[in-house]
């Protein structure tokens, strides 16, 4: 009987550590985007994005996640959502990381697990962030700027009802539409370059056809189970294999780059699919 145990449980072994290293082992994904459109004086300025955190730590106070952005050494960081968990009652790990990363201009734009919140509970949320330094994109647009040079930098959310696997609130066949994010953000100057911090994916055709040269999203978390040779198996959307799941697509002349997170859903750990932090990397055609 022993002998039929033993190879058991070594292979359980093998694969709880294979799971544990998968879902704490942090992978940087490196991205070179050119345009014509980007000033000279943003030649090699680093973007880091990070999507997903839901509350996850990596180490004590999250000093592996800190000890690879400071490799990094960023111009600034993104946050494009999902940073917390809707159900927690504090968000004591996205405010300490939020105030390890105050040497750095960091923007955040909410994603669902934020726009769940309740009114207060989000004012106060804003409130702790702004206090460590953190600008947040409101459905609105700033300029980062560099030797008398800028780029537009927007922040857009949009209702739970766009988000599919919310079905109390989602609405069959609403679709969010250029229309719509012109209400909230308006036109953009077709002759700068503008990038748009977007947690949803799903709507990239949007994002492109109102002007955004280079979108940051996140949401899908990788597909949760990457299959080698196909994709990511499933979306938060409850749906198969999803179309944006990681890393790089393009509609015509607008690039989308889609993060697959830090952290996960719980009780659901990733497979093939490793945290990832995204490096964005500007140059001047």
């Amino acid at each position: 009987m022993i002998w039929t145990i033993i190879p058991i449980v070594g292979a359980t072994t093998v694969v709880g550590a294979g799971l544990y290293y998968g879902n704490n082992h942090i992978e940087v994904s490196k991205y070179d985007v050119s345009s014509s459109k980007i000033p000279k004086a943003f030649n090699g300025y680093k973007i880091l994005q990070l999507s997903d955190l839901h509350s996850k730590s990596f180490g004590e106070d999250n000093r592996r996640l800190i000890e690879v952005i400071d490799k990094e050494k960023p111009d600034i960081v993104v946050m494009t959502g999902d940073m917390i968990n809707s159900f927690e009652e504090e968000f004591c790990v996205f405010l300490d990381l939020a105030e390890k990363l105050k040497k750095y201009k960091v923007y955040f734009v909410e994603g669902n697990n934020e726009t769940k919140l309740s009114r207060e509970e989000k004012l106060e949320l804003i409130k702790e962030l702004k206090n460590r330094g953190v600008r947040i994109l409101d459905n609105e647009k700033i300029r980062l700027t560099k030797d008398g040079s800028f780029i537009g930098l927007y922040g857009v959310w949009c209702d739970l009802c766009y988000y599919k696997e919310i079905k109390s609130v989602y609405k069959k066949d609403t679709y969010f539409q250029k229309k719509n994010i012109e209400k909230v953000l308006g036109y953009t100057d077709k002759k700068e370059f503008n990038i748009l911090l977007a947690h949803n994916p799903l709507y990239f055709d949007t994002y492109a056809k109102w002007g955004a040269d280079l979108t940051l999203s996140g949401h899908i978390h990788g597909g949760l189970i990457r299959i080698p040779g196909v994709g990511g198996l499933l979306s938060p959307e409850r749906k198969f294999f999803p179309k944006y799941s990681k890393g790089q697509y393009e509609i015509k002349d607008s690039k989308l780059i889609v993060n697959r997170g830090l952290g996960g859903k719980p009780l659901l750990p990733r497979v093939f699919n490793k945290p990832e932090i995204s490096v964005i990397t500007l140059s001047s055609e």
